[in-house]
């Protein structure tokens, strides 16, 4: 009977890989190092510590420069956890692409801002759709962010619950188009920490 018991516990485990597989789930960050991420102007700003990424040392941008749907996504869900420290601020960019210095010129950020000064707080589509002046995510504990993007419309979940849910207009002078992720270093202040980053492509 002992072979039968690990013959299910086989099983079981094989039916956990396929189910995982059927969800098109696929990690961008591998919890050890920053392959296939890329740094702006000050590199010192990112680092891995304890399965995360880390973002402590001022103004930078990291962004996603790997194999998975080669750096270009256009239609997709993208889940992260986030940790903030008092006071900071960041972000996550979606539909942008690499620039060695500056903020992004291209693409839409997702804020993540619980207690930092700025009014927008976490949850916003970044001057677009603003969530404006109470969090709906708290400090020092981590949190999901679980942002969809399909054709005109844009999803932003905190905790599983929707924040906010915007569909650009025909006559909106940005509109999504496609491009990689990219998460914000904003100022030496702003402590923020991201792990279990994962995308799932969606149809067009």
């Amino acid at each position: 009977m002992k072979w039968m018991s690990v013959l299910a516990g086989v099983l079981v485990l094989v039916g956990v890989g396929f189910a995982g597989e059927e969800e098109g789930w696929t990690s961008l960050f591998d919890g050890k190092s920053l392959d296939g991420w890329k740094a702006s102007e000050k590199v010192e700003s990112f680092s891995v510590r304890d399965g995360m990424i880390c973002l402590e040392s001022g103004r930078s941008h990291l962004y996603y420069d790997g194999d998975v749907g080669k750096h270009n996504f256009k239609n997709f869900e993208l889940k992260l956890d986030v940790m903030t420290k008092p006071g900071a601020n960041s972000g996550v960019y979606f539909h942008t692409e690499f620039q060695p210095t500056n903020w992004p010129g291209k693409g839409f950020e997702c804020q993540v801002n619980n207690t930092h000064s700025d009014p927008k707080k976490t949850g916003s589509l970044y001057n677009i759709k603003n969530v404006m002046n109470t969090s709906p995510a708290k400090d020092d504990v981590w949190w999901n962010y679980h942002i969809i993007v399909k054709g005109m419309q844009v999803t932003i979940k905190v905790n599983g619950e929707t924040v906010t849910d915007y569909t650009f207009p025909d006559d909106a002078r940005r509109k999504p188009s496609s491009g990689t992720i990219c998460l914000q270093a904003h100022d030496p202040k702003s402590k923020v920490y991201y792990k279990n980053i994962q995308i799932k492509p969606l149809p067009d």
